[in-house]
């Protein structure tokens, strides 16, 4: 016998609970769109409360074995639909929480690190300029210029080997004054590889 949507709850129950497929869409079709402008009460949003509301209904299959325990199939459909909205609305709210820690996180690291970077600069351009003449003008060439050996040593009236030494010299030196920064770049690397 087909269920039809002006069948007694009751009817619909009993037949849900033996696994009736007629008697499921007879329920559905019954409240469905009742339950979502109910749904859309809770999350403001009609795609969103379709989605939460055939949630319900999957349950409400899938539990079907347990009908009978149904006394009121409205009352029972509201109060799953309200607690679906509800559950939905607590996710909502926690990955607007996880996603603002993350901006947050995210901000502090990218400070920090812009905060590095300028110290790091500053240092840089502090321990360059404590270099000595000539194994200055040789890396400022090297670096900032991209020369090689020999144009360098062109430009400074001196062999492409007197270039390697002063640009070694001043690797050397550049090194040791900034030592102490390469130790708090590794512990700040080390810092946040552990936060991921």
């Amino acid at each position: 016998m087909k269920c039809k949507e002006q069948a007694p709850d009751e009817f619909l129950i009993s037949e849900l609970k033996n696994g009736k497929e007629e008697a499921f869409d007879s329920i559905f079709r019954k409240y469905y769109k009742g339950l979502c402008a109910y749904a859309v009460n809770y999350v403001y949003d009609v795609d969103q409360s379709q989605s939460l509301v055939q949630d319900c209904f999957v349950r409400l299959w899938a539990n079907r074995h347990n009908a009978d325990t149904i006394k009121s199939l409205p009352a029972y459909l509201s109060t799953m639909v309200r607690n679906r909205c509800i559950d939905h609305i607590r996710q909502m709210k926690t990955l607007e929480k996880l996603h603002d820690k993350l901006e947050m996180e995210e901000f502090v690291v990218n400070a920090e690190n812009t905060l590095l970077t300028r110290e790091f600069e500053e240092l840089l351009v502090n321990a360059i300029s404590a270099l000595p003449k000539k194994s200055k003008m040789a890396f400022e060439y090297s670096r900032f210029e991209n020369l090689t050996y020999k144009e360098i040593g062109d430009k400074m009236n001196i062999s492409s080997k007197a270039v390697e030494a002063l640009l070694s010299r001043a690797l050397r030196l550049l090194r040791k004054d900034l030592q102490p920064y390469f130790a708090i770049l590794l512990l700040a690397i080390l810092f946040f590889a552990s936060k991921l």
